[in-house]
């Protein structure tokens, strides 16, 4: 077993293992539990290397995973009242759902600017504040919580939005940072940018197409393996150096109720194939099927995505076929 895994599962046991009425066990919010099985994988598993960039970035999860914000906490009511300036340290991102959001974007970067109310030590009571966030350190795998579920007390039950709001398979978090973030970002995306130049120029030259054909009784030529540039920069492991991501699964819920329904799972397996995990049920699924995971009906609806690093190929000059 790896170290802790008895002391994590019984951990998780102990938090989950509420059994209804009829002896069976109770439903759980998925997402609280991924939550939970991160804060406590947190414990459990060393970093690799080390950081110079944050000595106290030493768990793997806390490497591949987590997340920094800056954030600023300024009175509304009192304009000489100086902002908190403060760092938040996080392992997943929150798509607010509103009647103005269509798009997963907009949820996040709503998610940006909130009022909350909180004592003020000037007028001497509670008063609103403007809370901003910017990303200061984006992780190579990024998790993305859909706030869909909220309380509804005359039913006391925790109702769900079933509001369609689209996702990406590919997605670009650079709106989200601070300036410092944006700049050092720069140069990986120029690299991404030139690849793209490049597969660009060589498709409207013809050159490299084609290839060489077997003869009979040959087999074919193998693809030569990618080669990738590093995706976190070189001293902070387990950082993301372009904001680049690509879908890699996502979490559903389908029903009407956290405390009811059924969760399924959706894990990328290669180009445009996916494998629906249903309980112990597996069948094979394509992007166009994942893209209706939006919402807006009883279907299965997204309610938690991860998406994984954007890798940048070493560009290599195709050689010419040879001359038959």
């Amino acid at each position: 077993h790896p170290p802790g895994s008895q002391l994590l599962s019984s951990g998780i046991n102990a938090e989950y293992g509420e059994k209804g009425e009829h002896g069976g066990f109770q439903q759980q919010d998925a997402n609280e539990c991924w939550t939970e099985l991160m804060r406590m994988m947190s414990d459990f598993l060393p970093g690799e290397g080390s950081t110079t960039s944050e000595t106290v970035r030493r768990s793997f999860i806390q490497q591949y995973f987590g997340g920094e914000s800056a954030t600023s906490l300024k009175c509304s009511e009192v304009e000489d009242e100086a902002a908190t300036e403060s760092v938040e340290r996080w392992t997943q991102l929150r798509c607010h759902i509103n009647t103005e959001v269509r798009y997963m974007q907009l949820g996040l970067t709503t998610g940006l600017k909130e009022n909350i109310e909180k004592t003020s030590p000037t007028l001497g009571r509670n008063a609103v504040y403007v809370k901003t966030s910017l990303i200061k350190r984006l992780p190579s795998y990024l998790t993305i919580n859909f706030i869909r579920f909220f309380y509804k007390e005359k039913e006391s039950i925790n109702a769900k939005i079933l509001k369609d709001v689209k996702f990406p398979l590919e997605y670009d978090a650079f709106e989200l940072c601070s300036p410092e973030l944006k700049e050092k970002l720069t140069p990986a995306r120029d690299q991404f940018e030139d690849l793209r130049q490049k597969k660009i120029e060589l498709e409207l030259s013809g050159k490299g197409l084609e290839t060489k054909k077997p003869r009979r009784g040959e087999a074919p030529e193998k693809e030569a393996e990618k080669k990738y540039l590093p995706h976190w920069f070189e001293d902070d492991i387990g950082s993301s150096n372009s904001g680049y991501y690509e879908l890699q699964a996502v979490l559903t819920h389908q029903g009407r109720s956290s405390s009811s329904g059924h969760y399924v799972g959706w894990v990328k397996h290669k180009e445009n194939q996916w494998i629906k995990c249903d309980d112990d049920k597996l069948s094979i699924v394509t992007d166009e099927e994942i893209l209706k995971l939006s919402g807006g009906g009883d279907w299965h609806v997204a309610y938690t995505l991860l998406y994984g690093p954007k890798r940048c190929e070493v560009w290599e000059e195709p050689s010419a076929a040879p001359m038959e």
